[in-house]
This record gives structure tokens, C-alpha cells and sequence, in this order.
């Protein structure tokens, strides 16, 4: 079945169920910025706020700004086409938490769009249903984004964009791409810049930003079964490769090439004030970088010569039906129908450019655009972003692991009373 066309049965449900022929388009912004890749909600900066209130509209979906922009027009097109009130609300700050709050009250959305990594959450509080997406249809978006919204053998969600880190080189100071890691740091270094490389870290550090050292140096997170899932009850942090993978860190850090005055805040201007010779970062990155008129390349990031390769984590972005909306019955049909065709997807990706879960219109934006190939290539590389709601409690003992490494702490018992820490933590 076409993805740009509804099916006979879900369209005739449709219109029995139709009220009205009128849009109405409510945007309610509740200011602030979402969360930074792999950011948790403790990491985010602002107070949580309260949950704005349900628009009255047939069909409501829930967003953040730069979402909601994009998706006017879609939900203009399906209230026109279904003969329903349809009402897309900004919600710019703690989207996830809002969302959750308002199922459970039953004054929530009916559709929500936001990051594949809430689903472990979502599903715990019972606030998201699975997705009947046919096989043929799933057949239309990339192995990682399926990856990405598939939990407990379940697809929860419509996938429409991935995202993950890659190595952004000043061209004029490192001419010639680096086939290791080792060849960052020692051309970085012979660079003659400020930096030989900028990967946030902080006095907190980030564990988003420093997966893929950790992957290539032997570590994991959580075990891995047969289909690609995660498996709560083996945790990695505080094995061996772990501990090898501190023991890197610590090296680089000798070596001036981790440094926790790199942070989020001045990564990407001391790479495009030339300040540094590379940068690991994101597709939010791009932009910055291209303003700035910095000759750059980009590429995935490397391994460690002799080791594994590096897998930063993969995010996926997608739609979402939730449990307690009032019509369910177009919501399914929105991202089903609505969301996944190749024009919504081009909108998406003109709204905040990232990789394309769709083949087709990734298959286009890679032609066009050479990033984006690039990203995509890093994506279908990386780790999928565990959506276990036992991430919680990583991120913050292992990026704290990962500052004190930097700042000479000793590696192997760091990440050994670390792995204790968050193993006590998940008792």
C-alpha cells in the first residue's frame, strides 16, 4: 500500500468519524529550547513547566518549534482531506515529561513527535500504543531508524530523521583525512592550533560526545541479544573494556587532545574561529560551521588503529500514537498515512536538516547535499541510543567518570567504582 494515500478501511472510519470540514492550527509555545542529544532531563537546562492545555480540535499533535513549523501544512492537508479540525501545539520545553503528565491526566495529544530513546520511558507509563506498520511499509526506512523505534520486538513509532556525531576537519590545517583516531590526534597536534581537537566534555563530562573513543577501546553500555536489542541486567560499565577505554582517555588527555574547558557551549566556535583543528559534533553543528566560512570536510569518526571502530550513538526522531488520545483512529492514520510520505519527510528535513529514516528521500538529500551523506553513512554505523529507561542512571556517573579521567584521575578505578555506582543505582 502507498504510504501517501490512506487505506480504504482506516479512510471510511474516517469519515464516520469526521466532525467537522474546518482546520483550526493552535500553536502554544511554552519557551525554552529542547534538550541537547543525549542530554537527560537532570542535564537540561530550565525548570520543568506545566503542560499547556489540550486544543480543542478532532486531532492534536504535540511538538517542538521547529517540528511544529513543518508539520502546518501537513495537518493542514489531512483535516482537509478527512474532513477534521486538526491543531499542531508547540511544546518547546520538557516535551517528554509534559507528554507523559497529560496522557496520564487524559488531556494530552494525540500524536506526539519527539526522540526514539523516550520509548523505554513512554511504554513504562503505559503512554504510547505499538504501531501497526506493515512489514512492506517498514521496508521503506533504513535498517537503524527501524532499529531505533523497535522495543521489546514492538515498533512504537514513525520514523522520519536520524542523527549522530561525525569528525568536522579544518581543511587549510589538516589537508588530508585521518584514517584513525590516532591520526586525529597527531595531526591535530601538528596542526599548530590552539586545540588539536574539540569533543565536548565539561567538568561534568558527556558521554554522548565521548561514545565513539568508548566503543572503539572495547567498551559497552548495555549487552546486547541476538535481534539487536539491549539487555538491562548486563551492564558494561565497569568491565574490562570500559576500564581499556579509560585508560584511552586518559592517554588522550595527556596528550592535549581532551580537554574539560571544551564544552557544548564553545565546542563548535573554537572550531569555527580556527581554534581547532577538528571537531566532533552533530549535524547542529552544520550550520554554524558553513556561516562561518571555515574550509571543512567531513567524515565518520575514526577508530583507534588495532581496535574496533568507533560507533557514536544513532538517534532517531519519529511520531508516536498516544495511549490516552481522545481519536485514536486518526492519529494511527496521521502517521501511517500523513507522516510518512516523502513530503512530509522533505519538510521535516527542511525544518532542521537531518538523514532521512525514509530511503527514497534520504537516496535524494544525499545526492544534494554531501553532509548529509556523510551523516547518514555515521548513522548506519553507530549504536542505536539505548531507549532502556535505565539510561537514566549513566549518564551522569559515567560522564562524571569520564572528566575526572581527564583531569588525571586514575582510569581503571574510576571506571570500576563507576560501574558499582550505577549497579547500585539500578538495584
Amino acid at each position: 500500500m502507498p504510504s501517501s494515500t490512506t487505506s480504504p478501511s482506516r479512510a471510511a472510519l474516517l469519515r464516520s468519524l469526521a466532525l467537522t470540514t474546518c482546520l483550526g492550527l493552535t500553536l502554544t509555545a511554552c519557551g525554552g529550547e529542547p534538550a541537547a542529544p543525549g542530554t537527560t532531563p537532570s542535564q537540561a537546562s530550565g525548570e520543568s513547566t506545566a503542560a499547556p492545555e489540550r486544543a480543542a480540535a478532532d486531532l492534536v499533535v504535540w511538538a517542538d518549534a521547529k517540528r511544529a513549523a513543518a508539520l502546518e501544512d501537513v495537518a493542514q492537508r489531512f483535516g482537509e482531506e478527512n474532513g477534521i479540525t486538526v491543531a499542531v501545539q508547540t511544546v518547546s520545553q520538557d516535551l517528554q515529561t509534559n507528554f507523559v503528565t497529560a496522557n496520564t491526566a487524559g488531556n494530552g495529544p494525540d500524536v506526539v513527535v519527539g526522540a526514539h530513546d523516550w520509548i523505554g520511558n513512554m511504554v513504562q507509563n503505559g503512554a504510547v500504543d505499538p504501531l501497526a506498520l506493515p512489514e512492506a511499509e517498514q521496508a521503506q526506512f533504513t535498517d537503524i531508524a527501524l532499529q531505533g523505534v523497535t522495543y521489546e520486538g514492538k515498533v512504537y513509532g514513525l520514523p522520519y530523521a536520524v542523527e549522530t556525531l561525525a569528525l568536522f576537519r579544518n581543511t587549510d590545517l589538516v589537508p588530508e583525512q585521518p584514517a584513525t583516531f590516532d591520526d586525529v590526534v597527531a595531526t591535530g597536534l601538528a596542526s599548530g592550533a590552539e586545540n588539536p581537537l574539540c569533543l565536548q566534555q565539561g567538568q561534568e563530562g558527556d558521554a554522548y560526545h565521548m561514545q565513539p573513543l568508548y566503543t572503539s577501546a572495547g567498551g559497552y553500555l548495555f549487552g546486547t541479544t541476538g535481534t539487536g536489542g539491549y539487555v538491562p541486567g548486563d551492564l558494561g560499565v565497569g568491565a574490562p573494556g570500559s576500564v581499556a577505554a579509560a585508560q584511552k582517555v586518559a592517554e588522550l588527555a595527556q596528550q592535549g587532545a581532551l580537554k574539560t574547558s571544551i564544552t557544548g557551549d564553545n565546542s563548535i566556535s573554537l572550531f569555527t574561529e580556527g581554534r581547532c583543528a577538528y571537531l566532533v559534533s552533530g549535524p547542529w553543528a552544520t550550520a554554524d560551521v558553513k556561516t562561518s566560512g571555515t574550509p571543512y570536510a567531513l567524515s565518520p569518526v575514526p577508530g583507534f588503529a588495532g581496535m574496533a571502530p568507533a560507533q557514536p550513538f544513532t538517534g532517531v526522531q519519529a511520531f508516536y500514537v498516544a495511549s490516552e488520545g481522545e481519536n485514536k483512529a486518526f492519529a494511527e492514520s496521521f502517521v501511517l498515512d500523513a507522516a510518512a510520505r516523502p513530503e512530509t519527510m522533505r519538510a521535516l528535513y527542511e525544518a532542521e536538516p537531518r538523514p532521512s529514516a525514509m530511503r527514497e528521500v534520504l537516496a535524494e538529500q544525499s545526492a544534494a547535499d554531501p553532509d548529509t551523506a556523510v551523516f547518514a553513512e555515521a548513522a548506519a554505523g553507530g549504536q542505536i541510543l539505548p531507549a532502556l529507561p535505565q539510561m537514566a542512571a549513566v549518564w551522569e556517573p559515567l560522564g562524571k567518570a569520564y572528566a575526572a579521567v581527564i583531569n588525571g584521575a586514575d582510569p581503571a578505578q574510576t571506571m570500576t567504582t563507576t560501574g558499582e555506582t550505577v549497579r547500585a543505582s539500578l538495584q
